[in-house]
């Protein structure tokens, strides 16, 4: 979609990286933030993308499914945890991400989790940027299954 036929921006961020792997990443700008980044490989401290990847869509997820909790008068509970792999691909590297969606069963029923955990699976930005891919799953967690 062209810029010009998007629908008016809510938040805008830039984000910039000068350093490639081993360096850092930073967002200009109001609520600026500068990252440390580095290799998986490497020992040093730092984020990657793969954690930045992880951390994008789990928050975002779970935020959703809290705003969905809140309109329907129920106190934060939901977990989301993203798991990111890296392998190989035919050209270069290519990411798998494994989503996990955790509802407690004291929290409502499971039809109810199922209806939340698809809404909120189709309102989250990051998710849908992401779900359309073959390398990307999400599981709604049986209530025994808690991570």
């Amino acid at each position: 979609m062209e810029k010009s036929e998007r629908p008016r921006t809510l938040y805008h961020t830039s984000v910039v990286n000068e350093d490639g792997l081993v360096g850092h990443t930073f967002a200009e700008g109001e609520g600026k933030i500068d990252v440390k980044i580095n290799a998986t490989s490497k020992d040093n401290l730092g984020t990657n993308p793969e954690q930045l990847l992880g951390m994008a869509l789990a928050t975002c997820l779970n935020a959703t499914l809290e705003a969905i909790e809140k309109r329907d008068g129920y106190e934060h509970q939901t977990k989301v945890r993203v798991d990111v792999d890296q392998a190989h691909d035919v050209h270069g590297l290519q990411f798998f991400v494994d989503v996990y969606v955790y509802i407690p069963e004291d929290e409502v029923d499971r039809e109810t989790a199922k209806a939340w955990f698809d809404l909120a699976e189709s309102r989250c930005p990051v998710s849908k940027l992401v779900h359309a891919s073959d390398n990307v799953t999400f599981t709604l967690m049986d209530v025994n299954d808690a991570f």
